[in-house]
This record gives structure tokens, sequence and C-alpha cells, in this order.
């Protein structure tokens, strides 16, 4: 049975390579991608919606079966924690709530690893706080995913990201396999082999077990 799959984060380092992945999946007959400006590719299967994320509140008509949510930003980027959380929190939250609604199964949410909501690092605790979240919606399924560090070329430069990545190189071998970090293609690999298996309740993956696939 051919499935409606909607993306948010469509342009980011994992959800670009996962968008491909779920245009060439014959499991699904439709894509929908969300996405701040028109994506630059052409697919019969993809319907792409330009919006602003703070414009969801005006999408309550938007339907899928799966739904695989990217979004994500970091503190410098969103210059304060107000808008982090907006990103990170509020915009995902808003989105499962629609889509539940409206008669989605699953949701597959990248998260990070570390993400814990009684943690004092704001980043991870906020990251916590929207699994907790999610988890009360009531999903069929759904599946968290923790990266760690995540590598690969992005479109916007990280500084902080990008020495992280040159120390992963030269000093990768010493890392715990838990905190090593992760190419982008491996964790939207994961999302959509995962997303196949159609299993029923809540399900954590961390970065180890990303590894693989």
């Amino acid at each position: 049975m051919s499935k409606v799959a909607l993306l948010a984060g469509s342009t980011g380092l994992i959800g670009n390579q996962l968008l491909e992945l779920l245009l060439a999946d014959p499991n699904y007959s439709k894509v929908i991608a969300l996405s701040r400006t028109p994506l630059p590719i052409s697919n019969p299967k993809l319907e792409n919606i330009v919006l602003e994320v703070e414009q969801l509140e005006k999408h309550a008509e938007l339907t899928a079966d799966d739904v695989f949510c990217c979004l994500g930003t970091t503190m410098k980027q969103a210059g304060s924690k107000a808008a982090f959380r907006k990103v990170d929190f509020d915009y995902p939250l808003q989105l499962a709530k629609i889509l539940k609604s409206n008669g989605a199964q699953q949701f597959l949410l990248v998260s990070a690893l570390g993400a814990n909501n009684n943690s004092s690092i704001f980043y991870n605790q906020v990251k916590g706080e929207i699994e907790e979240a999610i988890k009360l919606i009531g999903f069929k399924a759904l599946h968290i995913f923790r990266p760690s560090l995540l590598l690969g070329s992005r479109k916007e430069q990280r500084s902080g990201e990008d020495a992280a990545k040159v120390f992963y190189k030269i000093f990768g071998f010493l890392i715990p396999k838990k905190y090593q970090g992760i190419e982008s293609i491996k964790v939207a690999r994961a999302m959509q082999a995962i997303a196949r298996k159609e299993f029923v309740g809540v399900f954590v993956y961390e970065s180890s077990a990303l590894q693989g696939y």
C-alpha cells in the first residue's frame, strides 16, 4: 500500500538527503516537503509547500501517513533562547499536533545525543522536552533519532561544527563509539528504513545504533 510522507526541514543536512530517499521509495506515492523557499528539484511525487514555520497554524489541512521532522537550528543561528525554542520545540510540536489530528500514524523526530528534559544544558533540555511532549500526542509509532555531531556538507557554515569535524578526522579513533560523529546520510537512511517497518510504540535510537545504516 502506497502512503503519503510529509517532511519538515527538507533543506537541512539530513532533510535534504532524506527527501531524495523518500522520492525514490516505492512505499510512498506522494512526498510533501515543507520549505521556506521553493525546492530546486522536480519530481512527479513531490508536493512542495512553501511557508515560514511560524505559518504552520494556517495549514491545519496538512495530512500524511508518516511525518519526518528534521527541524532544528543552533543557538548562534537563532540568536536567543526564545528563538531557539520556537524552532526546536514549538514548531515540531505544532506540526505533530496538526498531523496527528488529521490521521498521521507515524512521527519520526530528529533529536540529539544527550537529549534530556532535566539537563542543565539548555540545548539538551529543549531536545528532551520536545521528545516528551510528542510522546504525549499518541502516535501509533514515534521514532526518536539522537545523532551525535553530524558529518556532511551543509549549505550554510557552522564554524563550531566545522572545527569539530576537523578534530574528528584527526582524533576520531580515540572517541568512544557512542560519541563519534555520524554521516548525515546514515541518519536519513535509518529514518527511511525504520518507517517502513511499521512498528507500534515509542522507540529511541542513539547515535551508535545508527552507524550501521
